[in-house]
């Protein structure tokens, strides 16, 4: 599929603090579909879903999308729809057991070696597929008082030798609230490396500006930046640019993708996004069968279909360039492999 040129209300946003951009994000589904040339009575839009689970989109990603179609990809990801109220068997709040993981408020400790901080409840996009999009924040937040006592948990497990942020999207924390949280870290000596997950370089990549850069780096520690992308028309210029400001400080650069059907469940679609990743120094690192969560089920494509499209993917690319298809599940010690 052909990648969507960039657009130039996208080079504006560029020159505008991230911020700025941040507050200007499209949060009613009327003046989304006007910029975009679309009328809300034509597409099956639900306003009770976006009730549910508000409509944000920033400018410049929404700006990727291309005007006049009810099909685009980068749209489907971001537009309540209907189908978000449909009951289906098996979805759930919390699908991943992230709950039943929490040793203590804001802080998960699911597997061996690493712990996960849940450090916002705020996102700059709010994809509709969302896992964490029934998640309690209110009574799991990482608060600066409990952010203290992670800390400690921390300094008092040994074995855990990698610090994973998360949220939410942590990198909407201020640069001030991460280099406090990076300055403990720092003093935590069996902490080996920083995993930092985050959509902010695909659809805010304003923020990754070199304060945040210097400020990830200031731990000494090894920083891993694992980007969410699932398309390749949401990879454009601006991207690329945040992702060459990261790599000047040797962040190492993963992505993972979530298969979504009327997205990205072709094999040419995701040959396209790795290859384009590559070019922008980055690599493929999973692609998620989708977590169910509830009022997510119409995204998701049958195990079957995506071992086939799968293979298709193995058929294209060189091995480094494929992702692994991977299925999260409560209860499990690691990401369970599906192929």
């Amino acid at each position: 599929m052909a990648i969507m040129p960039t657009a130039s209300m996208n080079d504006l946003a560029c020159s505008r603090p991230w911020q700025q951009q941040l507050k200007e994000a499209f949060t009613d589904l009327d003046s989304l579909c006007a910029y975009l040339d679309l009328v809300p009575a034509g597409l099956p839009v639900s306003v009770a879903a976006g009730g549910q689970f508000p409509l944000r989109v920033p400018r410049s990603f929404a700006a990727r999308m291309e005007k006049g179609n009810p099909h685009d990809p980068l749209l489907r990801q971001v537009l309540p729809v209907h189908d978000e109220l449909q009951v289906y068997p098996g979805f759930i709040d919390d699908p991943v057991g992230d709950l039943a993981a929490a040793a203590q408020t804001g802080l998960l400790h699911k597997y061996q070696g690493r712990v996960l901080l849940i450090n916002t409840g705020g996102c700059a996009v709010h994809c509709r597929y969302c896992f964490r999009r029934n998640f309690p924040y209110a009574q799991m937040l990482l608060s600066k008082q409990a952010e203290q006592a992670a800390v400690v948990y921390i300094a008092e497990n040994t074995s855990i030798n990698e610090v994973i942020f998360s949220g939410g999207d942590p990198l909407l924390l201020s640069d001030e609230r991460l280099a406090q949280l990076m300055t403990q870290l720092a003093a935590i000596a069996h902490v080996k490396r920083i995993r930092i997950h985050s959509r902010l370089p695909i659809v805010l990549p304003a923020r990754m500006t070199r304060q945040l850069a210097d400020t990830l780096n200031a731990s000494g520690k090894a920083v891993i930046l694992v980007m969410h992308c699932n398309h390749a028309n949401e990879l454009n210029d601006e991207v690329q640019a945040a992702c060459r400001r990261m790599q000047h400080y040797a962040f190492t650069l993963l992505n993972q993708s979530v298969l979504l059907r009327g997205v990205n469940d072709d094999a040419g679609v995701l040959a396209d996004l790795s290859e384009r990743l590559f070019a922008f120094g980055v690599l493929p690192y999973y692609l998620h069968l989708l977590d169910r969560a509830k009022g997510v089920g119409h995204f998701e494509v049958p195990q079957a279909d995506a071992l086939a499209i799968y293979r298709h993917v193995l058929g294209r690319l060189p091995g480094y360039l494929v992702p692994r298809l991977v299925r999260e599940q409560a209860g499990e010690n690691a990401k369970q492999p599906v192929f």
